[in-house]
C-alpha cells in the first residue's frame, strides 16, 4: 500500500488549506455519518458483541449497495450507490479514505471549482459503485464507502497535475518518505488495484474493481472537459544570478 499524505507542485510545497469547502464538506459529512452509526462503536444504543454486529450488518444493508437487490426496479435500492459513498465499515476505512480525499480533493477543486466539483465526486462515485454491483450482480453482501469517488479524484488529479510531487510511504523501503511525481504515484496505485483486483474473491473486502472503474471514469472526465486547457505544470526553476542579465 501507498499512503500518500502531501502534495507538491513544481517541487515547492503548497499549502492544503485552500478554499475547498465541497472537500472539506465531504470529510465532515463522512465523518458524522460514521460516528452516529453503529461502527465507530461509540452509541451504547446499538449494544455490544452480537447486537452490535446485527445493528452493523442492518446499517450497511439499509444505505450500502447489496448487487442482488439492486437491479430489482426498487426506487429505494438505486439511491444506495449514493448513500453508500458516505458509509464506511471502520475507523481505518474512513480515515484512510478520508486522507486521500484531503490530499488530492483541495487541489482539484479549486481546478474544476465548487460545483462541478461536487457532480464530479457524487457522478463518478454512483458509476463506480454501480460497475461493481453490474459485475457482481448475484452477490448479497453489502459494499460501503467512498473509496469509488475518491479514485476518480485520484484520475482526475493524474490528469490535472502530472507533474505534481506526492510524497509516499513504502512499505518495503522501511516506510521512508519519499516523493515522486503523481504520473509515477498514480498509475503504480492502479496497477496495484487492477493486480488485487484479479484476486479478490466473491466474499466480503475491498472493492477493487470499484476502484479501478472510479480512476478511469475520473481519467477521462477530467481529458474530456479539460483537455483543451493548459493542465498545470512544474514552474521551471529561477536562473542563477547573472544569468538573466542581457
Amino acid at each position: 500500500m501507498i499512503s500518500s499524505w502531501r502534495v507538491t507542485v513544481g517541487g515547492a510545497g503548497r499549502a492544503l488549506w485552500g478554499p475547498a469547502p465541497v472537500t472539506y464538506g465531504l470529510i465532515a459529512l463522512c465523518s458524522l455519518v460514521f460516528v452516529i452509526g453503529p461502527a465507530s462503536g461509540l452509541d451504547p444504543a446499538y449494544g455490544s458483541g452480537d447486537a452490535a454486529l446485527a445493528a452493523q450488518r442492518a446499517w450497511f444493508h439499509r444505505w450500502g449497495v447489496v448487487p442482488a437487490e439492486l437491479f430489482d426496479g426498487s426506487p429505494a435500492a438505486a439511491l444506495t450507490p449514493a448513500t453508500a459513498l458516505f458509509v464506511h465499515g471502520s475507523w481505518v476505512h474512513l480515515l484512510g479514505n478520508m486522507l486521500f480525499l484531503y490530499v488530492f480533493g483541495v487541489m482539484t477543486e479549486e481546478r474544476m471549482g465548487r460545483l462541478q466539483f461536487l457532480l464530479f465526486y457524487v457522478g463518478c462515485g454512483y458509476l463506480a459503485l454501480l460497475g461493481y454491483a453490474a459485475a457482481n450482480a448475484d452477490s448479497e453482501q453489502s459494499l460501503v464507502g467512498a473509496s469509488g469517488a475518491i479514485s476518480a479524484v485520484l484520475g482526475a488529479f493524474l490528469f490535472l497535475f502530472p507533474g505534481a510531487r506526492v510524497t509516499s510511504l513504502l512499505p518495503f523501503l522501511f516506510f521512508l518518505p519519499l516523493r515522486f511525481p503523481a504520473w509515477v504515484v498514480l498509475p503504480f496505485w492502479a496497477a496495484l488495484q487492477w493486480l488485487a483486483a484479479g484476486r479478490a474473491s466473491d466474499g466480503p473486502g475491498v472493492a477493487y474493481l470499484a476502484h479501478l472503474v472510479g480512476f478511469g471514469l475520473g481519467l477521462v472526465f477530467a481529458w474530456v472537459r479539460f483537455g483543451r486547457t493548459t493542465r498545470v505544470k512544474p514552474a521551471p526553476a529561477p536562473a542563477p544570478e547573472g544569468e538573466n542579465q542581457p
